[in-house]
């Protein structure tokens, strides 16, 4: 059977030993302000305060007896007030030493046994409360954790193309706006690569649109392969993708541009048919242009360009290039 541990603890012979040396204060205290100052009051009153006095002068005589009577009166009252105070914070610092005598505080029936059952109710109700307010807290920090679980996943959603995965447009709008914001502070370059697939409607009408969904997300694929994560893939719409090319100048635009259209006439597409695909580029600071939508306009007429100059090609908003 394990032994029981004594009740009164360090902690607690501590506050035995605090609510003593309280106990010797205060009678030192009562000393000081109770026993000296009767002493000089009956000291000055005996020898310089009486003998003066004229014996005839009666009311006067008596009013000052009553007068040093009803200080003495008071101070002895105060001084009982501060004696029984501090008896009263002994035993409670002797009691807390000792949990089972606590219980004497609580039956006391004047103002101290009020006091200490009111305390005694009053933490009790702060427990509770307190083990309330802590499951609300973790019901609601549940609560925060579920909504923001979903507002990650609805902005995911609202933010992704349901065929490719890819961003969507509005995303791709965001981002640009959001770069060419830093465009406009650092300097710093940036550039916008429209992609066409050449013959993407006559695959559509042949083998039908799961198909053509399939070959989307082989573009996809083969566009977030051959980007780097800093850069924006997104499907524009359609059959048209669009990526934003962050720090990277129309000249590194032009060279990915071309490496993707490479992997594209060489990719084996699950229908057998070969794809190309156009490619239009606009840059900053090469292309003067104040929004982002000009920017974005600026690729597309590029894109047109190469469309009209035989497709499979790489062209920039200045002068369409074919390299295929």
């Amino acid at each position: 059977m394990p032994r029981v541990a004594p009740s009164v603890t360090p902690t607690t012979a501590e506050v035995a030993q605090a609510g003593r040396r309280l106990k010797s204060r205060v009678v030192l205290a009562l000393a000081l302000c109770l026993i000296l100052p009767l002493v000089v009051l009956a000291y000055i009153s005996q020898g310089y305060v009486l003998p003066n006095l004229n014996p005839t002068d009666v009311v006067y005589f008596y009013a000052l007896q009553g007068l040093l009577l009803s200080t003495v009166v008071a101070m002895v009252a105060g001084a009982y007030v501060i004696w029984d105070v501090g008896q009263v914070v002994a035993r409670i610092a002797q009691m807390l030493g000792d949990d089972h005598r606590m219980t004497a505080l609580e039956s006391r029936k004047d103002e101290v046994g009020v006091m200490m059952d009111s305390f005694a109710k009053m933490l009790e109700t702060i427990e509770q409360q307190a083990a309330e307010i802590s499951g609300f807290a973790a019901r609601l920090d549940a609560a925060y954790k579920e909504l923001e679980s979903a507002n990650t996943r609805l902005k995911e959603t609202s933010f992704k193309d349901d065929v490719t995965g890819l961003y969507n447009r509005r995303f791709f709008s965001i981002r640009l706006e959001e770069e060419m914001q830093r465009h406009r502070r650092f300097n710093h370059p940036v550039s916008v690569v429209l992609v066409d697939l050449d013959g993407f409607k006559a695959v559509n009408d042949e083998m039908g649109h799961a198909v053509g969904d399939e070959t989307l997300r082989d573009l996809a694929q083969i566009l977030l392969k051959h980007s780097r994560g800093i850069n924006v893939v997104a499907r524009y719409g359609g059959d048209e993708f669009a990526v934003l090319l962050v720090e990277t100048s129309k000249a590194g635009a032009r060279l990915y541009a071309d490496r993707i259209r490479q992997v594209v006439a060489t990719f084996p597409f699950s229908h057998g048919k070969r794809i190309t695909a156009s490619f239009g580029i606009a840059s900053l600071p090469e292309d003067e242009v104040a929004t982002a939508e000009e920017l974005v306009r600026a690729a597309d007429e590029a894109l047109y360009g190469a469309k009209r100059g035989g497709k499979n090609q790489v062209a920039t908003s200045d002068a369409p290039e074919k390299v295929g």
